[in-house]
């Protein structure tokens, strides 16, 4: 949360900018020093809001923030690093959402291991009619992650992540591997 920096000067003063019948009275000059003080932050939070915008530059409590914009929701029980990459990589991973690809890399995200998806989804074809066509008649995946300690990921908020990933009408089944 923004608050008071002490010893924090406003780039635009109001003192000086009050109409001359006010510059010499000592009343009028200590309250709008006291503003001064309370729209310094204000001031240089818009004087840098790109850098609030770049998850690489944005401050450690604004991230979570930032994270929601994107519809990226970040675990504060990972590293400031792990929440950064997370966040800058939100629109892309949107981009691809709903293929294996959008699918393997968010699970790789959350769950910071190697991520196989395997899709049963194909085309099928035949010469001859009648012919049975490869595959299963449902449509299903199978997320098999591997990680270094099984315990580091919640099964739950994974299951939710896939099935809001994943297409509607396909079911899914994960699988952690310690590895």
């Amino acid at each position: 949360m923004r608050g008071l920096v002490a010893g924090l000067e406003s780039p635009h003063p109001l003192g000086p900018a009050l109409p001359a019948l006010y510059q010499d009275d000592s009343l009028a000059q200590r309250m709008t020093e006291a503003l001064d003080q309370v729209l310094a932050p204000v001031l240089a939070t818009l004087d840098n809001l790109e850098a609030y915008l770049d998850p690489d530059l944005t401050p450690d409590d604004f991230l979570e923030w930032l994270g929601q914009w994107v519809g990226m929701a970040v675990d504060e029980t990972w590293e400031i690093e792990r929440r950064r990459r997370a966040v800058l990589q939100a629109a892309r991973m949107y981009a691809l959402r709903g293929t294996v690809r959008g699918l393997r890399e968010q699970v790789e995200v959350f769950s910071g291991g190697t991520v196989e998806v395997v899709d049963n989804g194909a085309v099928g074809w035949s010469r001859q009619s009648g012919t049975p066509l490869p595959g299963k008649a449902k449509p299903s995946l199978l997320v098999r992650v591997t990680v270094a300690d099984l315990a580091s990921v919640d099964e739950a908020a994974l299951d939710a992540l896939v099935r809001a990933a994943k297409p509607a009408h396909m079911t899914h089944e994960i699988e952690l591997v310690q590895g």
